[in-house]
C-alpha cells in the first residue's frame, strides 16, 4: 500500500469535481461529485442508525434494485436528516440536477450528506453549484477529497495498483460521531477492474465489519454515514480474490486514518485481539476497548493502566479464559493470567507517539480481530461543545 500524495489520480474512467457553493459557512469546498463513463457496479453500506438521513434511506433503495450506477454527488456542512419529506426530496433534486447535467437517470446518481442535523439544505445554492460541477470534472482525487470534509483535520486518500494494472482508489471522511454501524464517516472507492457485482456485494459486509465498523472515536454512531465501492471495469477482467484483498487493504488504510484523525486526537489507538471463541467476539472486545472513555484517557496521559483493557473486555460479552487471558502495551506483556512485574515508566515513555498498541489474548480461542481508535482528550469536549454556535 502506497502513501497517500496529493497528486493521486482516479482510476481510469473516473473523473471528479468540487467547488464552494456556499454551504459552509467558511466558504471551504463544500459539494463535489465522482462521475465515470462507463456503468458500474457497486456495493453499499450504510447506517443501521434508525434516524438515517434521506441520503441513506435512498441508496438503499437504489441499491436494492440492483442497477448500476454513474455518479456520485456529495454536500458537506449540512446533513439533511431529521428534515422529513422537504429533506427526502431536497436529496433526490440534487441527484436528479446531477442526473441532468450529465445525461444519464436519476437512479443511476446516489448521493451523501454530511454536517448539522435538523437543517435543509440550501436547495439553490446546491442546485446552482450542481448545474457547473461537470464543467470542473478532472482526474484528481486530492480536490474530491477535501470537499468532503467536515471536523476533519486532514484529508484521507489510499490507493492500490493490481497485478493486471487496475487501480483502487479510496476517499474517506470522518472525525467525530464515530462508533461501529460506521459513523458521521464517507467512505468511497473507485476501481476499473473489472469485478461481478454479485460477487463484491457478498464480500463486501464482511469487508466493512473488519474495517470501518472497527473505527469508534466516541461511541456515538452518525444518521449520514455510508461506504460505497464502484467498480467501472475499464481495465478489463481482475482476479477476484486480489481484487478484495487490495480493496480491504485501502478501506482499512482508511479506517486508521479516520481513528488517527478524531476529534481533539492526539494518538491512535490500536487493540489487537487474539484468542477468541470468534471474530465476532474478537472484533466486539477490541471496539469496546478502543470507546471507553478510561482508556482512551489513559492513553491521552501515556498511562498504561491495563485493568482498563480487562475492564472494557469484561463488558464487551466476550468469553475470556482469565488464568490464560494475556496483555501488553507497545509490545511489554503487563498480565498473564495474573498481574506481571514491568517497568511502568519505560512503557509510559513509549506510549508518548503517534500510536499506542495493546495486545490482548482471551485464552478462549483461536479467531482474532483488530479495532481502532484515538486518546481522549480536553480539545474533543472543545470541538463538541462549540460545533453550532
Amino acid at each position: 500500500m502506497t502513501e497517500p500524495l496529493p497528486d493521486v489520480t482516479f482510476p481510469q474512467g473516473f473523473r471528479a469535481a468540487a467547488m464552494a457553493a456556499g454551504i459552509k459557512p467558511s466558504g471551504k469546498p463544500d459539494l463535489s461529485c465522482v462521475v465515470s463513463e462507463r456503468d458500474c457496479a457497486w456495493a453499499f453500506a450504510g447506517t443501521r442508525s434508525t434516524t438515517a438521513a434521506a441520503c441513506v434511506t435512498r441508496n438503499r433503495e437504489l441499491y436494492a434494485r440492483g442497477a448500476p450506477l454513474r455518479a456520485l454527488v456529495v454536500n458537506a456542512g449540512v446533513a439533511n436528516a431529521a428534515t422529513g419529506q422537504q429533506g427526502a426530496r431536497d436529496n433526490a433534486d440534487m441527484a436528479d440536477a446531477l442526473a441532468s447535467v450529465l445525461a444519464v437517470g436519476e437512479a443511476e446518481v446516489i448521493t451523501a450528506s454530511t454536517g448539522v442535523i435538523g437543517h435543509l439544505l440550501p436547495m439553490d445554492k446546491v442546485l446552482s453549484g450542481v448545474e457547473h460541477l461537470p464543467e470542473e470534472l478532472e482526474g484528481a482525487a486530492l480536490p474530491f477529497a477535501t470537499a468532503i470534509m467536515t471536523t476533519d483535520t486532514r484529508s484521507k486518500l489510499a490507493h492500490v495498483t493490481l497485478s493486471n494494472g487496475a487501480r483502487i482508489v479510496g476517499t474517506a471522511k470522518g472525525s467525530g460521531m464515530i462508533h461501529p454501524d460506521m459513523a458521521t464517516m464517507f467512505a468511497f472507492a473507485f476501481t476499473d477492474a473489472q469485478v461481478d457485482q454479485a460477487a463484491l456485494r457478498e464480500a463486501f459486509p464482511a469487508i466493512v465489519a473488519r474495517t470501518f465498523n472497527a473505527v469508534t472515536v466516541d461511541g456515538d454512531t452518525s444518521t449520514n454515514d455510508m461506504t460505497a465501492v464502484l467498480a467501472n471495469g475499464a481495465a478489463g477482467e481482475t482476479d477476484l480474490s486480489e481484487f478484495l484483498t487490495a480493496l480491504e487493504g485501502v478501506m482499512r488504510d482508511l479506517a486508521r486514518q479516520i481513528a488517527a484523525d478524531g476529534e481533539g486526537a492526539t494518538r491512535l489507538l490500536t487493540v489487537r485481539v487474539t484468542g477468541a471463541a470468534s471474530e465476532a467476539e474478537a472484533l466486539g472486545a477490541a471496539r469496546t476497548c478502543c470507546v471507553s472513555p478510561l482508556l482512551k484517557s489513559a492513553v491521552h496521559g501515556a498511562d498504561p493502566n491495563w485493568g482498563r483493557v480487562i475492564m472494557a473486555v469484561g463488558r464487551s460479552g466476550a468469553g475470556v479464559k482469565v488464568e490464560a487471558m494475556k496483555v501488553s502495551v507497545q509490545g511489554v506483556p503487563v498480565f498473564a493470567g495474573g498481574p506481571l512485574n514491568y517497568d511502568a515508566a519505560a512503557v509510559s515513555q513509549s506510549m508518548k507517539t503517534d500510536e499506542v498498541i495493546f495486545d490482548v489474548d482471551l485464552g478462549a480461542g483461536s479467531a482474532q480481530g483488530e479495532a481502532w481508535g484515538c486518546d481522549l482528550s480536553a480539545e474533543y469536549v472543545s470541538i463538541n461543545a462549540d460545533y453550532t454556535t
